[in-house]
C-alpha cells in the first residue's frame, strides 16, 4: 500500500512500531529511523546506490534489523507542487520497494536537502563532512515532518 496522505498511511500502520525514512537519490539512499511512540527521527546510515535488486536486498535486511512497521519516502515535487522526472522515479522505486509489503508514505521533501544544508552550515561543517551526512539528516528530516503530522491521526 503506497499512501500520499498522513490519514491513509496511519490507517494502514499498526499502532506502535518503528518507521524509517528514506531521502532516495540518483547516487544514495539516506535512511533514519524513529522511535515506536513516533516521537523523534534520528539518522541512520547511506546506501551507495547499484542495481535496484542489490539496494532492496540492503533496504530488506535494514528494515529487518531495525524491525520496521512502515517506511516514509521523500517525494521530490517541483516547486509548484507538480511531478518532475525524479518524482516519476521515485515513485518507481516507491512501486518497487512495495514488494516488502510495509505500508508506504510518498511525503513531500521540498526543502529537506535544503533545511538540513543550512543547519551544517550553520554548525560549521566542511563541505566534505556536509557531503557524507545530507542523505541520511535529510531522510531524518523528512521522516521527522511525517511523524509529526501523523501524530494528529494516531489512534
Amino acid at each position: 500500500m503506497i499512501a500520499t496522505t498522513a490519514p491513509d498511511y496511519a490507517a494502514a500502520l499498526p499502532d506502535a512500531g518503528r518507521l524509517g525514512g528514506l531521502d532516495v537519490g540518483t547516487k544514495t539512499i539516506g535512511l533514519a529511523t524513529c522511535d515506536a511512540s513516533w516521537s523523534f527521527a534520528s539518522p541512520a546510515h547511506t546506501i551507495a546506490r547499484t542495481k535496484f535488486a542489490a539496494d532492496l536486498a540492503e533496504l530488506k535486511s535494514w528494515v529487518g534489523k531495525e524491525r520496521l512497521v512502515g517506511l516514509v519516502i521523500g517525494l521530490p515535487l517541483n516547486m509548484d507542487g507538480t511531478d518532475s522526472s525524479r518524482t516519476q522515479s521515485v515513485r518507481a522505486f516507491a512501486r518497487n520497494v512495495a514488494v516488502l509489503g510495509l505500508p508506504l508514505l510518498l511525503w513531500d521533501e521540498r526543502w529537506s536537502t535544503a533545511a538540513v544544508e543550512r543547519a551544517m552550515i550553520a554548525e560549521d561543517l566542511s563541505r566534505a563532512r556536509r557531503s557524507e551526512r545530507v542523505d541520511r539528516l535529510a531522510a531524518s528530516y523528512i521522516l521527522q515532518g511525517a511523524i509529526d503530522a501523523l501524530s494528529r491521526w494516531r489512534p
